[in-house]
């Protein structure tokens, strides 16, 4: 199983000490990523399906769809829509729990994990380019 990657300027556990960010300095982080993630024809995510797969990356595991609905505010159906689109991506994938056969897991992969991996580095110099480091 892939493992989650490090939020940038943080760890899993939490953000790190660095200075907080004005609002017009993280909208111009948020909007460098975007526009160098276009630039390398990186897929393109709505934000729900953005939102939805960071989840499954960053919160621990199991996801179920009931789950993920309840947690992000969205409705079954919505998530099983971003989970399509994530798995035909290859970020995700659905597996049967074993303990409960009704039951459907939403899992990490490894492509999910290198994408997720390039996007946060991609935040990472964006956001020293921003600081003028």
């Amino acid at each position: 199983m892939a493992s989650a990657p490090t939020p940038p300027g943080g760890s899993a556990a939490g953000p790190s000490s660095a200075p907080s960010l004005q609002p017009s300095q993280a909208l111009a982080l948020w909007h460098t990523v975007l526009v160098t993630g276009l630039n390398r024809a990186l897929p393109d995510l709505t934000t729900r399906q953005f939102a939805l797969f960071l989840q499954v990356y960053l919160a621990p595991q199991p996801h179920t769809v009931r789950g993920l609905a309840k947690t992000l505010n969205m409705s079954k159906p919505a998530v099983t829509r971003a989970v399509d689109r994530l798995e035909k991506l290859d970020f995700v994938r659905r597996k049967t729990d074993e303990q409960d056969k009704r039951s459907v897991l939403v899992q990490r992969s490894v492509k999910g994990s290198v994408f997720l991996r390039e996007f946060a580095d991609m935040a990472c110099v964006a956001s020293r380019r921003l600081g003028g480091a």
